[in-house]
């Protein structure tokens, strides 16, 4: 029997929990990686910061907006990072060509460094960008005193550096798909001839008409391209301090956008401060008449220079009754994603407590559109494959979770099942959809193991692999109070069915990294619209993504060949058709089984003014201001 078997052994008698605690803290890295900026911890420094923010000393109040996230960052490099935590930052230190409207809805893109919205010709195969001027990057060593100016050059080498093999960018197979003219090949050269990126060759689809405008041509008509120029993987970057941080970019985000990253302790803590460089941005929100409390607040910010604060602290807290408990203590002025567990106390009914509302807390809820998903590795010699059988296993093991209980338990009823991949809040969501990928039923989740020889054949109580050997799977998770509690539930599950499971524990970002190298046998993760299209999501299946998005590393030909074809088709309801057919694909082949779609609230103390949840603009922080009067008062109780 081995160390992970006994483990497993021992948890089934001494209970789960415990078990799932020790190998946690025995996979736990005891310090924060060297390397890291040092500063004091969020909550002891804004315990010691009080009076000053509160405006109690004599001198003026500084406007510092506190919250915490409940996943560590993994870097600040644009090309590289998937990560929604990650990507919410850098995006207030990176300026993308576009963004959207913070308030208005439907969600709108408008220029954010641009002269103009860019044109769109040729049925959607050109387009031309032209970038501001007079705006210019935060002040760096490398720029050796001078100031830079953001130039149309930038955008191109943005664009090339999602290329660059070297660089193993994220999110390479969103460009891919548009076919920007000349880029593959000059990719295809480097890996086959093993040679340094040539970012100097022009490319036809490239093409830097003057110092600030940028010509982009694509192979295939993209309707939606666009919307990718509000991305944070478009964030733009200097090439000088690229090349100055070799290796380095993601630990030196040197931008254009409000904020420059002033303190940084890995995993722990990130102290932002306004930009010096920054331009000049004026706060013009449209009025949301239907939302009287935040209308309010609009009309009041009107016309005022962007940004209002002074100072953000981005905490890490990964287990939730800390991080709540730091809330209520006044230790954060937004709490950005309410923990499950705290719903039934902050919204009953899904209402803001009384006693909440009295303190002049505000509470917004929201669907994020997303997907909460347990994804099985297509590579791996268990789980993966084409064949019958091992469709079989995966069915089964989706069969075999109940999703209402996950609901209802550790998810205290924050989230809705999914019946497939695609979001609701996006094109392409079927709000009729209903799939064997939202069934729970271990009677025929047993007979399909049955039919396919997954069957008890050493009499030990566990069902072995076809060959006789053991039939064990491993899933990755961390060590969280609710990722324990989803872990509870997915040994209950399959052992009700006869499977056995074991646990790989690890951080956030160290999952995430394994996942991408394929090495994860499975996962539960969730994932996050960039853009409001269905695409988004479809994408997690799309054979050329993987070790990108498509963690499952799913390949499937004619999936493959569908998901090119919408891609160049505009909106309506023959693309629609196809979008469907393949949620249907992905059902019958199960490379990962569809869990959520989850509800959100986040809660504003009463000083902070015009907070809102943008789903796809994440530089909101720059539109919200801090009513020290009110905070003073607040601080004297």
């Amino acid at each position: 029997m081995t160390a992970s078997t006994r483990g497993l052994a021992t948890a089934l008698v001494f209970g789960f929990s415990s078990w799932f605690a020790q190998a946690a803290a025995a996979s736990t890295p005891a310090s924060a990686p060297d390397g890291a900026t040092r500063a004091p911890s969020s909550a002891s420094a804004t315990a010691a910061d009080t009076s000053q923010r509160a405006g109690t000393d004599s001198q003026a109040p500084e406007k510092v907006l506190r919250f915490a996230m409940r996943n560590a960052e993994t870097g600040f490099d644009p090309a590289y990072v998937t990560d929604l935590y990650s990507r919410n930052v850098l995006a207030n230190i990176f300026d993308a060509p576009l963004r959207y409207s913070y308030l208005a809805r439907p969600y709108q893109l408008e220029p954010a460094v641009t002269d103009g919205m860019p044109e769109v010709l040729d049925n959607a195969t050109r387009f031309v960008f032209r970038i501001k001027p007079g705006i210019y990057f935060a002040d760096d060593e490398v720029f050796k005193g001078h100031k830079r100016e953001l130039t149309g050059a930038d955008l191109i080498y943005t664009l090339k550096r999602h290329y660059d093999p070297t660089v193993k960018s994220g999110h390479l197979y969103r460009l891919e798909g548009a076919g920007i003219l000349g880029m593959n090949e000059v990719r295809t050269e480097a890996l086959k001839g093993n040679k340094p990126f040539d970012y100097d060759r022009a490319v036809e689809g490239l093409r830097l008409v003057d110092r600030y405008t940028v010509e982009i041509r694509v192979r295939h008509s993209d309707p939606r391209f666009i919307y990718h120029f509000a991305d944070p993987m478009l964030a733009l970057v200097a090439r000088e301090v690229v090349e100055a941080y070799a290796g380095h970019v993601g630990e030196h985000p040197v931008g254009t956008n409000a904020w420059v990253l002033s303190q940084w302790r890995r995993s722990s803590l990130m102290v932002l401060t306004r930009n010096p460089n920054f331009r000049e941005v004026y706060y013009h929100e449209p009025v949301p008449e239907n939302r009287p409390d935040l209308a309010a607040d609009v009309k009041r910010l009107q016309g005022r220079r962007l940004p209002m604060v002074d100072r953000v602290e981005v905490s890490i807290i990964e287990e939730s009754q800390p991080r709540w408990l730091s809330y209520l203590r006044k230790e954060f002025d937004l709490l950005d994603d309410l923990p499950n567990e705290f719903a039934p106390v902050a919204m009953p009914q899904n209402k803001l407590a009384p006693n909440l509302v009295k303190l002049g807390q505000r509470a917004v809820r929201y669907d994020r559109a997303d997907v909460t998903m347990s994804y099985f590795n297509m590579e791996d010699p268990v789980v993966g494959g084409y064949t019958a059988d091992k469709i079989a296993l995966r069915r089964a093991i989706g069969l075999a979770i109940n999703v209402d209980e996950q609901i209802r338990l550790p998810r205290r009823g924050q989230a809705i099942p999914a019946q497939g991949i695609i979001s609701p809040g996006v094109t392409g969501y079927e709000k009729q959809l209903k799939s064997e990928m939202g069934d729970f039923d271990r009677a025929r989740a047993k007979a399909l193991l049955d039919l396919y020889g997954y069957v008890d054949k050493d009499g030990d109580g566990w069902r072995d692999l076809p060959d006789g050997s053991p039939l064990v799977i491993e899933y990755a998770t961390e060590p969280d109070a609710q990722k324990r509690q989803f872990a509870e539930l997915w040994q209950k599950n399959m052992t009700a069915i006869g499977v056995r499971i074991r646990f790989k524990i690890g951080k956030w970002p160290e999952n995430l990294k394994a996942a991408n190298a394929g090495r994860l046998q499975m996962w539960g993760l969730s994932w996050s619209a960039d853009i409001p299209d269905g695409e988004n999501f479809l994408g997690l299946a799309y054979g050329p993504s993987k070790g990108q998005s498509n963690k499952s590393r799913f390949d499937l030909p004619e999936y493959n060949r569908l998901f090119e074809l919408q891609h160049s088709m505009p909106d309506g309801p023959e693309r629609l058709a196809v979008m469907k057919k393949m949620q249907r694909m992905a059902v019958a082949y199960m490379p990962f089984k569809a869990e959520t779609h989850r509800v959100f609230t986040d809660i504003t103390q009463p000083w902070v003014i015009g907070y809102d949840k943008n789903l796809y603009q994440r530089d909101f922080w720059a539109y919200v201001d801090i009513d020290t009067d009110v905070l003073r008062r607040a601080s004297s109780r």
